[in-house]
């Protein structure tokens, strides 16, 4: 299951999008995914597509704060037992990661 990570309802999907060569994901619902898209329409109709090229996306750098792939599994384990919205792939909310570690000092 994903959730939004706007409002933290049930997700429907992961959206892409790139800005000043930076790639980002958000998993949204289909409501939020529809704002996004509208607001980004009369940018998208006035630009020029650019082929892509290997190695030109330049990835966001990671948050020190960012969980491991093994620390995520345990997060969301947690998350799960104390019903908490958190889905079972991609990026865990802040809040449930800084939730997490108030609870486990």
């Amino acid at each position: 299951m994903l959730i939004d990570d706007l409002d933290g309802d049930e997700a429907q999907e992961t959206v892409s999008f790139g800005i000043d060569g930076t790639g980002y994901e958000i998993d949204l619902k289909t409501q939020n995914a529809s704002r996004l898209r509208d607001a980004l329409a009369p940018f998208v109709h006035a630009a020029r597509k650019v082929p892509a090229k290997p190695g030109r996306m330049v990835r966001g750098a990671k948050s020190r704060n960012a969980p491991t792939r093994e620390h995520s599994a345990d997060i969301r384990s947690w998350a799960q037992a104390n019903d908490k919205p958190v889905s079972d792939r991609g990026r865990i909310p802040q809040t449930i990661v800084d939730e997490y570690n108030a609870a486990h000092g």
